[in-house]
């Protein structure tokens, strides 16, 4: 089989390539069933987030292998911003993880997203130019949206606080990941990129895990592998390749999908309310990523 070569870094469409927007959905609405697997298995949080990447890894290393063998090769060059990525997302994992635990589902993956905004802004300023006026009545009507999403959240209970901060925390180190992983995706394929950032990941989360005393093996394996399925492989691997082909608003504005299958499983799951502020911040949120992907994208970072 031959090799595929990695995406560059200037794409050819005029318009943002549709199945690097399916797959950015997609891959949203698998890495939103990750709280509820984090809820339903039986290991401490961070147990889980070790679990995630270290049952995946084989899966991952063996289809970049078959993809892809020359990556490993050229991984030399690359090493410093896959480290970076793997410890980011190692952390990230384990703070959302145990936020995911304190706060409803909806509040986690809203907050735990909070690279939505965090990632657009970078992206600005690495192509150093502000966004046109269908980039900011995007942004607008996400950021409107997002607030809608809020609903509960705007609360700030007591009782959601701290897994509130915890999620916070997870997302500003998510949109680390992003850049990082940005950066591997100009010279490295999806797959070889997210295997090898994630080898880095797997030793921090057992020894933060072990440090801080939680049960390690579980006694049902099924919440794990589909965390590892669902959440590693399918959903952050449609994620990894997205980041090749689209722009930092188009995949930030993307992560907004999260809350709103959260808050859809949290509701079927956990008898979370939802409201018509749910409903109409959905809208909006789905105006806004139509809008900034119909845009023709800028020059790329």
């Amino acid at each position: 089989m031959q090799p595929i070569p990695p995406e560059t870094k200037i794409m050819p469409p005029h318009r943002t390539p549709r199945r690097a927007v399916a797959a950015v959905i997609v891959a949203n609405v698998a890495l939103a069933f990750g709280p509820w697997f984090v809820r339903l298995a039986d290991t401490g949080p961070v147990a889980a987030a070790f679990w995630r990447i270290a049952l995946a890894l084989p899966v991952l290393l063996i289809a970049a292998l078959w993809t892809d063998r020359r990556a490993f090769g050229r991984a030399g060059s690359m090493l410093v911003p896959l480290l970076i990525a793997g410890i980011a997302f190692a952390v990230d994992l384990g703070a959302w993880h145990i936020g995911i635990l304190r706060t409803t589902l909806a509040n986690a993956t809203l907050f735990g997203n909070c690279a939505v905004l965090i990632f657009p802004i970078y992206g600005f300023f690495a192509i150093r130019r502000w966004p046109t006026r269908g980039q900011g009545a995007a942004l607008l009507l996400a950021a409107v949206g997002g607030v809608l999403l809020l609903g509960r959240s705007a609360e700030l209970s007591s009782r959601h606080l701290a897994g509130d901060l915890f999620c916070v925390v997870a997302g500003i180190l998510y949109a680390g990941y992003f850049i990082a992983m940005r950066r591997v995706r100009q010279t490295m394929a999806p797959v070889p990129a997210l295997a090898l950032s994630s080898i880095a990941s797997v030793l921090p989360l057992l020894l933060l895990a072990m440090a801080l005393g939680e049960t390690i093996l579980p006694t049902h394996w099924g919440p794990l592998l589909a965390l590892a399925l669902v959440s590693q492989i399918t959903g952050q691997g449609l994620m990894i390749y997205a980041l090749g082909h689209l722009s930092p608003l188009v995949v930030g504005l993307a992560l907004l999908v999260q809350p709103l299958v959260g808050a859809t499983i949290g509701w079927a799951a956990y008898g979370e309310r939802l409201t018509m502020l749910d409903a109409v911040g959905a809208v909006l949120v789905a105006v806004a990523l139509a809008v900034v992907s119909a845009q023709r994208p800028a020059a790329r970072a």
